[in-house]
């Protein structure tokens, strides 16, 4: 029977679950993160007040006589074992067996020679030549539509979506055109992308490099090392697994590299946490320590460095398919004019008015890219020698793209250069 270390309380660990249908009926969709098993787990609906019981101050006693004090529900004992069974296996329980399964991945993941591009043949074409010809496409189709720009190398910094490229295609690539001379002039990028099951990390960095289609991107190890030392081991490194399967860097470094033409450049990939904390006013990001010190470091690596600021995040998610109404055209107008005020903040470089922003109503347009956004702000605020760096944003591409088949749900994108 599987348990937790005191052998006694049973607990389920971070771990996602959304709905689904299974032969037709409403179900929940069990995913791992840290991705400590290649299964999926789907359980039927009814039993999803069992996950809710997995807190580890139930046994398998306690949990039966919650549910059927608390939710009216009698499960059998050989269901109930079964279930635990199944999620044990899988690695979902917080145990001896999950804490050895999750060293046995990160030990893996550090000593391959790169983090391989996880979405590849899977999102996008897993091929260089036929990735490039994809991004050429949605290049001349930017090009077409707006003409040539001015593609100056004296930017600073880049605000990329990343959602899938068959929707936003078109956005990247009309943002991405315009970054074209500043990636190219860059001996140094600073990605920072949206971890969607950041789980309490405010931070999370790695060793490892990314690759690409195109080859590797190298990560500048000094660099993160100098990170660690300002914002200590454990807050960078706690979730670190999560660099495996995270997709918000991913998609980014890939046009990062196509607008190179292949040609590698220095990386220090950084996943950001939810602020959800400080979006109900429990303290404030400009306040926080680790923020401040990771900013603070980063600065006096960039002094000296040709650097572009990379941020991968994208606005708002509305709809059925994120748990909300469907939106109908007032609610799309209402998502623009929301989208309007936070494009306002980022191009007047307002970290701190972005973040106002926010939270005066609480995020509920659910935008992923609130703490990559942000902390670029905060990043080019000024230089190491606290210097303003006059970092100008300019809108490039906006656009809703549809989240479900019935077009009730939606996410909002754009693309913006800075400096």
């Amino acid at each position: 029977m599987p348990d937790s270390p005191n052998g006694r309380y049973l607990r389920l660990r971070q771990i996602d679950a959304s709905p689904s249908i299974q032969n037709g009926r409403p179900a929940i969709l069990l995913r791992d993160p840290l991705q400590l098993s290649d299964n999926y787990v789907v359980l039927p609906q009814e039993l999803g007040p069992i996950l809710y019981l997995l807190d580890g101050t139930r046994d398998l006693v306690g949990i039966r006589a919650s549910l059927l004090v608390r939710f009216g529900r009698s499960v059998p004992e050989v269901l109930l074992q079964q279930l635990l069974r199944v999620l044990d296996d899988n690695f979902l329980l917080e145990n001896e067996r999950a804490g050895e399964a999750q060293q046995r991945s990160l030990e893996a993941y550090r000593s391959a020679p790169f983090r391989p591009p996880t979405m590849a043949g899977l999102s996008y074409p897993a091929d260089a030549d036929d990735l490039r010809r994809l991004f050429d496409g949605y290049l001349e189709q930017a090009r077409d539509r707006a003409g040539h720009g001015k593609n100056s190398a004296a930017g600073l910094g880049v605000i990329s979506p990343h959602i899938d490229y068959r929707r936003g295609g078109h956005v990247y690539a009309t943002v991405w055109q315009e970054a074209r001379e500043m990636a190219r002039a860059a001996d140094l990028v600073i990605l920072l992308g949206t971890d969607h099951y950041s789980m309490g990390d405010r931070l999370t960095l790695t060793r490892q490099s990314y690759a690409t289609p195109c080859g590797v991107l190298p990560t500048n190890t000094a660099i993160v090392d100098a990170l660690v030392a300002a914002i200590g081991e454990q807050e960078a490194f706690a979730g670190e697994l999560r660099h495996r399967s995270e997709h918000s860097l991913e998609l980014v470094a890939n046009w990062l590299h196509h607008m190179r033409d292949g040609q590698p450049v220095e990386l220090v990939p950084i996943l950001t946490g939810s602020f959800g904390d400080f979006i109900a006013g429990s303290g404030d990001p400009a306040a926080d320590s680790t923020l401040d010190a990771l900013l603070v470091a980063l600065r006096r690596q960039m002094a000296g460095r040709r650097v572009l600021v990379v941020a991968s995040g994208d606005l708002a998610h509305v709809g059925p398919a994120f748990g909300g109404p469907p939106v109908d055209g007032a609610g799309r107008a209402q998502v623009k004019a929301a989208d309007q005020e936070l494009v306002h903040h980022l191009g007047a470089a307002s970290a701190q008015g972005f973040f106002n922003a926010i939270r005066r109503e609480r995020d509920r347009f659910n935008v992923c890219g609130v703490s990559p956004f942000y902390l670029m702000l905060r990043l080019l605020e000024s230089n190491s020698h606290n210097q303003p760096l006059d970092p100008e944003g300019q809108l490039l591409a906006y656009d809703h793209c549809p989240a479900d088949s019935q077009d009730t749900s939606l996410v909002s994108i754009c693309g913006m250069v800075f400096g």
